[in-house]
């Protein structure tokens, strides 16, 4: 009986990992390379660092079948990136391009390195002299030490 168990509830589970698998149609053996290349490359913006053929997220289901859609329409790749850049922003590609604020994001700790390196130069320690002026004695202060040393020895 528990082996009947067992069996029903992998089979149970198979199914659901079945049912999770997309069907689609496509047109030409190219449109669904096109569409493999475009899976693989887009960033599921909810899992972050997932594509969006890896994810089951909501958002990544629904990339997945607006770049279907696109592509059964004809549409180029670099017209469906450039769709899902305009809806979701730079963050869905692996490789944003160069702006102001990722320009800086690059500049930023480097400018900081070198500030961290100036700074450590300048402050070299100062080189402490074998006498200090401020150790050397007046006439006075050395007899007042004279004579406090002969009381100690009386």
């Amino acid at each position: 009986m528990k082996k009947l168990g067992l069996f029903l509830t992998a089979l149970l589970f198979s199914s659901v990992a079945f049912s999770a698998i997309d069907a689609l149609n496509f047109g030409s053996q190219q449109q669904e390379s096109d569409y493999h290349q475009l899976a693989q490359s887009l960033r599921c913006p909810q899992c972050q660092n997932n594509n969006i053929a890896d994810s089951n997220a909501t958002i990544a289901v629904d990339m997945r079948n607006k770049v279907f859609e696109l592509l059964q329409e004809g549409k180029s790749k670099n017209d469906i990136v450039e769709y899902m850049v305009a809806r979701y922003g730079n963050f869905v590609t692996y490789e944003p391009p160069m702006t102001s604020s990722t320009l800086i994001l690059w500049i930023a700790p480097l400018f900081l390195i070198l500030f961290g390196i100036f700074f450590l130069l300048q402050r070299k320690p100062k080189k402490q002299s074998a006498v200090r002026n401020d150790s050397v004695l007046t006439e006075e202060e050395n007899a007042r030490l004279e004579e406090l040393l002969n009381q100690k020895d009386e």
